[in-house]
């Protein structure tokens, strides 16, 4: 009887950045498997299926680099199209039989004498063994429920955005939608449409300008499909156009105040109202909170069966919202558009490195959520984390980010490949100086200096979520697999500098 050797990766989560890294391991031909908790793949873009749910990044930037897709119906791509698109990518490279559906996973732990990854799967205790393990979870995949008096309690169908029942209808109802975000402005214009009553709790107001989205004419699209440089030389222009963002975001706060004056405009362009105009005006800087696109979230705000209120909810009975002025706002269901855990997130499932000590607790312990290039963290050998902490954008394209960080783990998955007898380790030292250079650019970013509180920071303020800097310093940074600042550890635990 022979037994299986261990994959050289396995990868948990087959959204955008797992099926990236399974991509490229597939064409460079190493044995991995995928695992993927749901029984489809797509992440963000499987999970969220509101109504309305798009991306605010455009069509031709929010894709691989590597798999162009010429036939983008509109200028931001909307969710089913998204989902589409990772489908159809990974049956083009040839990675769906890679992918284990319906496996979530209970624990994983390395094993120092073995150099290698257990995983053992939720439900049925089966374990996979790997040289390297690669957790591509999502930072946006866990949503956040409100703790609110009440809630649990109340009688009709209450649920996050992105657990949207497949069957709800909403039409004659009477809606509660609370929060203001990415998805509820979305979800808001929708609702208006069918609901026989729809009540918005806000607690803060978010900056929003227009969205500059277009049908795709098919003329385009033939160009496109012709012509492939064309639809290169338009990602381009959107990826400098985005890019110079950066500036104002990481390094001149200030230079954002100057596009304030034309959301102003915008928003009184859109809501004559007085009053409830004053209810949206934000009193932060722009940038400090994710910016959002929409051209009908404040025309939807002003149908008469469409409510704004801003005076804080007190708690929730089984068939109303009541404020905090006291009055109760009766309501068939609520939506729950309240984000994602992030900042203080962790990690899904028990992650248990050298000296049996757990990556949430070490988290959780004082360091917060940090790692090195967002990516391997000190402890935790042969571990590499997709979107892992201070890899999120403000400004351009999350595939950007994501294609990079691949291309440093393939290095360094060859890069074990190469070295049987060994695993790398982050030295701890250079994750605390990366780390402290970090923190540094982030006190003068517009994240920090904004004004505001935001899903990006901790409770104490840390932010351990965007990325400081131009994504192309990112690129640079992770062009290679810079083994030197790792600690190679043979199985009888001793260590050396790799050359």
């Amino acid at each position: 009887m022979t037994t299986e050797p261990p994959l050289d990766a396995l990868i948990v989560g087959a959204g955008f950045s797992g099926l990236c890294v399974a991509i490229g391991l597939g064409k460079a031909g190493r044995r991995f498997q995928v695992l993927e908790q749901a029984n489809s793949l797509g992440g963000t873009w499987r999970d969220n299926r509101y109504p309305g749910a798009a991306c605010d990044v455009p069509s031709n930037l929010y894709c691989y680099s590597f798999a162009a897709n010429p036939d983008w119906s509109r200028d931001y791509p909307r969710q089913a199209e998204i989902e589409r698109y990772l489908n159809e990518c990974a049956d083009r490279f040839s990675v769906r039989s890679n992918i284990r559906f319906g496996c979530g996973v209970e624990h994983a732990r390395f094993d120092g004498r073995r150099l290698l990854w257990t995983v053992t799967l939720a439900g049925t205790g089966e374990t996979v063994t790997a040289r390297t393990l690669v957790v591509a979870t999502g930072g946006l995949s866990r949503p956040k429920l409100p703790d609110i008096p009440g809630l649990s309690e109340f009688a009709g169908p209450a649920f996050h955005t992105a657990r949207w029942p497949e069957r709800f209808d909403p039409a004659g109802l009477r809606i509660a939608v609370i929060g203001t975000g990415a998805s509820a402005i979305q979800i808001v214009p929708e609702l208006a449409r069918s609901a026989a009553r729809l009540i918005v709790f806000q607690r803060s107001p978010p900056w929003i300008v227009p969205k500059p989205d277009f049908r795709v004419s098919e003329w385009r699209r033939a160009a496109y499909r012709r012509w492939p440089l064309l639809q290169r030389l338009d990602r381009w222009r959107l990826y400098l156009q985005h890019e110079l963002w950066a500036l104002g975001f990481t390094r001149m706060p200030a230079l954002l105040r100057l596009m304030q004056p034309f959301a102003h405009a915008f928003r009184w362009l859109q809501v004559r109202d007085p009053a409830l105009r004053a209810k949206l005006v934000p009193n932060y800087t722009i940038g400090c909170k994710r910016v959002l696109l929409s051209n009908d979230y404040h025309p939807a705000l002003i149908q008469p069966n469409v409510q704004l209120d801003i005076s804080g909810i007190a708690k929730i009975e089984r068939d109303a919202v009541v404020t905090r002025d006291g009055r109760r706002h009766a309501c068939d269901a609520i939506v729950l558009a309240t984000g994602f855990q992030a900042a203080e997130a962790g990690t899904p499932f028990p992650i248990v490195g050298r000296d049996d000590q757990t990556l949430n607790a070490v988290w959780a312990g004082g360091s917060r959520a940090q790692a090195y290039l967002g990516t391997t963290v000190s402890g935790f050998p042969g571990l590499f984390l997709m979107t892992g902490p201070n890899t999120a954008l403000g400004h351009n394209s999350m595939v950007y980010m994501i294609e990079a960080q691949t291309r440093y783990v393939l290095d360094a998955i060859a890069t074990h490949a190469d070295r049987p007898d060994r695993v790398a380790d982050v030295d701890p030292d250079t994750q605390a100086r990366y780390n402290r250079w970090l923190q540094t650019r982030l006190a003068r970013s517009v994240w920090n200096t904004g004004g505001c509180s935001s899903w990006y920071r901790t409770a104490d303020g840390l932010n351990t979520t965007v990325w400081p800097e131009f994504t192309f310093v990112f690129r640079h940074r992770t062009r290679r697999f810079d083994g030197e600042n790792y600690r190679w550890s043979r199985s009888d635990d001793s260590a050396d500098r790799a050359t």
